[in-house]
């Protein structure tokens, strides 16, 4: 009995983690669309991953851990940093330019299909069953009932910046899939190493690009940027981290469709987007969906013969 009780109480963090998750990263889509108003996609992402790398890597430090100095590990970094920081990030800033921060949520919410795609078809490294299936059509479904005939009417007005927004999405299904590599590390370290791997690959394309010394942000997007690298990355990349490896990365991956009302409803309330009337039936199919995708299987009893 201690030890199912132990295990309950675990697994209810776990999942107090991932809602936690998806509330910093939902919040990360409206201080991006404040924070490209006056600074330039790729130099607002330079910024973001090296704020957040360095803040990880004093927080290390006070810890006693250091980040590993190994060939292979930093080449994983890299790998990591381009398909869950550097090529993403600068897809959704750029996408916002002219994009509403609740449909870039919404249309980021393809993480978890993607990720699921992935594990069935190419890598099978953990259980794709019928219940998890049923979860991201679930899942899925509620994303679409969110969207409503309202917010249709904006698919394909802006199609490249939407498709940069999906191909982010399919980025994230990579990167929590190649973050199993990183399970005999600290979580901070894939999660340091892998921000300041994509800060030294945005920031030379920043300085050629936007010559950030010409630049003149305004406050706003300035506390936009220190936000969004405090919580939205530091803090959440040591999390997604940790979830990777408690939750498995389908698991981990269902906090998208948890942004999608929780992205919706602070992009209604700070910037005066219109949500739709049915973002409350979504919003169930969407919890129901994260259960199904999240929530460990029963085992069954065999009775034994007396």
């Amino acid at each position: 009995m201690p030890t199912g009780q132990h295990q309950k109480t675990n697994y209810a963090l776990e999942l107090a983690l991932l809602a936690t998750l998806a509330s910093l990263w939902a919040a990360a889509y409206t201080f991006i669309k404040v924070g490209v108003e006056t600074i330039p996609p790729i130099t607002f992402i330079a910024t973001r991953t090296l704020i957040a790398g360095s803040l990880l890597v004093l927080i290390m430090h006070l810890r006693g851990v250091s980040l590993p100095r190994d060939r292979a590990s930093w080449r994983n970094f890299m790998i990591q940093a381009c398909l869950n920081s550097a090529v993403p990030f600068t897809l959704i800033a750029w996408a916002e330019t002219s994009i509403d921060a609740g449909l870039a949520a919404i249309l980021n919410s393809m993480t978890p299909v993607f990720t699921f795609m992935i594990t069935l078809v190419r890598t099978r490294h953990e259980t794709t069953g019928i219940r998890k299936f049923a979860g991201v059509v679930v899942g899925l479904a509620g994303t679409c009932v969110i969207i409503g005939n309202q917010a249709l009417t904006h698919v394909g007005q802006e199609l490249y910046a939407q498709l940069a927004v999906v191909l982010a999405a399919a980025c994230y299904a990579g990167a929590a899939i190649f973050g199993r590599n990183f399970k005999n590390l600290d979580p901070m370290a894939p999660a340091a190493g892998s921000l300041l791997s994509g800060a030294m690959i945005l920031i030379p394309i920043s300085l050629v690009v936007d010559r950030p010394w010409t630049l003149a942000p305004s406050g706003a997007s300035i506390m936009a940027l220190i936000a969004l690298a405090i919580f939205s990355t530091a803090l959440a990349f040591v999390i997604y981290f940790r979830l990777i490896h408690t939750l498995g990365s389908v698991g981990t991956t269902a906090q998208a469709y948890l942004r999608v009302p929780l992205g919706v409803a602070i992009g209604a309330y700070f910037l005066d987007e219109v949500p739709d009337t049915t973002a409350l039936v979504g919003l169930v199919c969407i919890l129901v969906g994260v259960a199904l995708m999240t929530l460990p299987e029963r085992k069954r009893v065999v009775a034994v013969p007396a």
